[in-house]
């Protein structure tokens, strides 16, 4: 998932939960904060929410009272990993909680969402750990408070290319959509953990996200990294296979995307942040129960040529019963910060539990 894809803003409230189905697709850049209405679908019918506790003290814990509480939620509506922020629409999650959410769906660099959530233009954000981390460490009034799911960036290539393991890359030159991106990040660490000096020993290309494949169709590149919902669609093409993902090894049972709440929120609204969370957790373990279900509120969003299916498949590709709070996500956040450190993203005198320790806020420990 990169939340620097633009698009537009939608605002949902007790009304607009009830109108007819939405329709939205990936739409070209508008700005940081765009606007592009979309008309949504009918809310589903109603279904046990205790089916789907974060904590059984947390789920207990009634909604806020008086009129619902209007909340900014800065989205990718191009990810699909992010299903869980319309399930939520769709089955009430937030309606649960007595929330009123405006979803802007953001465009723009991390430095500069991180800084609309800590000013108030937005409340609440999601994106991938290793692109906020190191935004994170200049000080920004933004808390991560929560993990969403893990299986977020994969590396492709051609099956006749040779490149069988991600240590094949070694001497190689692979396309990215981005030089700083969070899938760079994450396969120059695992890179580096093998031996392999991912700065010098791997020649990295930039080129446009959506012709990752064609770099090398045309033998420019020799692999790719891409991340779904494009990724599984050309693993659907028997000419290409994956090479690795952020589920190997270690990292199959890691929170590769997170929650961030505005600090002031958290201080003053300590409830209202508590709620939000608690209804995209809900949701996630929604979605990770009913992939099928997902994949039908994500649909609005996703390309035309995916079908329910291919959506169905990348919810149950993507680790929605893992997202994490106390002290296993505050584990998970040192861990890669410590990787950041292995190719020198973070300074190695940097103290990544005290760092973990002032990004993260539990929110359910009482």
């Amino acid at each position: 998932m990169s939340e620097d894809k633009p698009h537009g803003r939608q605002v949902l409230d007790r009304r607009t939960l009830l109108r007819s189905g939405a329709i939205a697709a990936l739409a070209a850049p508008i700005g940081v904060f765009g606007a592009q209405a979309f008309p949504f679908r009918a809310a589903a019918p109603a279904i046990d929410f205790s089916e789907f506790p974060i904590c059984r003290t947390a789920s207990d814990a009634p909604p806020i009272a008086g009129a619902p509480r209007k909340l900014k939620i800065s989205w990718n509506a191009g990810a699909v990993c992010l299903a869980p922020v319309p399930v939520a629409i769709d089955y009430g999650f937030f309606q649960k909680q007595n929330l009123d959410v405006e979803l802007v769906n953001y465009s723009g660099s991390t430095d500069q969402l991180l800084e609309a959530i800590a000013t108030g233009k937005s409340d609440v954000g999601l994106g991938m750990a290793l692109r906020w981390l190191k935004p994170l460490e200049q000080g920004f009034d933004v808390k991560i408070v929560a993990g969403t799911h893990g299986g977020c960036m994969r590396v492709l290539t051609r099956t006749n290319s040779g490149v069988d393991k991600l240590s094949d890359l070694k001497g190689k030159i692979v396309a990215v959509g981005d030089l700083g991106g969070p899938d760079k990040n994450f396969f120059s660490i695992q890179l580096a953990k093998l031996g392999i000096d991912p700065n010098k020993d791997v020649d990295w290309r930039p080129y446009p996200g959506n012709l990752l494949n064609l770099a090398v169709e045309k033998s420019e590149v020799q692999a790719f990294l891409a991340s779904d919902p494009l990724a599984h669609l050309w693993l659907k093409d028997s000419q290409y296979k994956e090479v690795a993902s952020n589920l190997d090894g270690e990292y199959r049972d890691k929170s590769c995307c997170i929650v961030g709440v505005r600090g002031s929120l958290i201080r003053e609204e300590p409830q209202a942040a508590r709620a939000v969370t608690r209804a995209l957790l809900d949701a996630a373990m929604f979605t990770a129960q009913n992939p099928e279900k997902a994949a039908k509120s994500f649909q609005p969003y996703a390309p035309k040529t995916a079908t329910l299916a291919d959506l169905e498949a990348m919810a149950r590709y993507h680790t929605h019963h893992h997202h994490p709070v106390g002290d296993v996500l505050k584990r998970e956040l040192k861990a890669y910060a410590d990787d950041l450190k292995t190719v020198s993203v973070f300074k190695q005198s940097t103290d990544t539990a005290k760092f973990a320790e002032k990004i993260y806020v539990d929110l359910f420990s009482v």
